[in-house]
């Protein structure tokens, strides 16, 4: 018998194939994964996360079961009841349940997925329908509701456990985005216009009771200017009578409708606005001087009665 490198060629080749045996027969299963074994194509058992032995050339391993959660998306085409077709996206999260149910999940199901993307189809499909478009965007949470529970009933008992179910998205064709948008700018320019009118009205009645206090007391001011004026008048015409006696009371009013006459002819050179003169004839003037006599009259009379 040859050897090599002092061992028998025979012993060698014993321990080659040995190593290859033990090479085969070890398995590692890594975290959250469960593998399926079979023997001869019948179901023999699982190794579970770790070291694992099987039998070499005779134990297989079928199927590598992932047990994290895992997301499924689903696109559904359906219209509303007010005739608006729309895409909903439903996103299923699911997982197998336990290292038990593996069995059920790799041996009942053929595709999981499209098992349950159908259950997805047909209660979305039955659902939407029956709603209109703003029902569909408000009930979202009711048709999440409706797919997880249609899901569950039917996948747990394939061993798998329907974690969650979300309408993560609901697209309804462009012209309608169109319009809705068409329509929520209208209604924000409405109110922008109501918001305007309410506010030019507002302004409106501030400056209306504005322009009411500034003529009671502009009014106030001209009465309080003519009491002080006829006042003075009457102190004049007081004070000069009883100077000179030959002085008559029309003799110091037409003085002082000259003097005023004169003073309101001066003041029109520092006047900043345009003044038109127009003739006045004297005897306009005179006119006004029974006007002011009888006044002045009653003054005196009522100045006496009251000393």
């Amino acid at each position: 018998m040859n050897n090599v490198s002092g061992f028998p060629l025979m012993e060698v080749v014993l321990v080659v194939i040995g190593l290859v045996i033990l090479a085969s027969s070890v398995r590692i299963v890594p975290q959250q994964r469960v593998f399926v074994i079979e023997l001869f194509g019948r179901y023999r058992r699982l190794l579970r996360p770790g070291l694992n032995f099987i039998i070499p050339l005779v134990e297989q391993v079928v199927h590598k079961q992932n047990m994290r959660t895992r997301q499924l998306d689903v696109d559904v085409e359906t219209k509303t009841s007010d005739n608006v077709f729309v895409v909903v996206r439903v996103s299923v999260q699911y997982r197998v349940s336990s290292a038990d149910a593996v069995y059920n999940a790799f041996y009942q199901l053929e595709n999981p997925e499209w098992q349950m993307q159908s259950y997805v189809f047909d209660t979305v499909r039955a659902q939407i329908p029956k709603q209109n478009l703003d029902a569909v965007f408000d009930n979202k949470d009711s048709i999440s509701n409706d797919v997880k529970m249609q899901l569950r009933d039917t996948m747990e008992g394939y061993g798998f456990e329907i974690i969650a179910s979300l309408v993560t998205d609901i697209d309804p064709d462009q012209s309608v985005k169109d319009s809705m948008n068409q329509i929520n700018a209208a209604e924000r320019e409405r109110r922008a216009a109501e918001h305007k009118a309410e506010a030019e009205k507002i302004m409106k009645v501030k400056q209306a009771e504005a322009d009411k206090e500034s003529k009671i007391l502009q009014g106030e001011g001209i009465a309080g200017q003519r009491r002080a004026i006829a006042e003075g008048l009457r102190d004049s015409i007081a004070m000069v009578t009883n100077e000179n006696a030959n002085i008559s009371s029309r003799d110091v009013i037409d003085l002082l409708k000259f003097t005023n006459y004169v003073d309101v002819l001066g003041s029109f050179d520092n006047s900043a606005s345009k003044v038109i003169m127009l003739p006045q004839p004297t005897g306009q003037l005179d006119s006004l001087s029974p006007d002011i006599l009888a006044a002045m009259e009653a003054a005196r009379s009522e100045e006496k009665s009251q000393n």
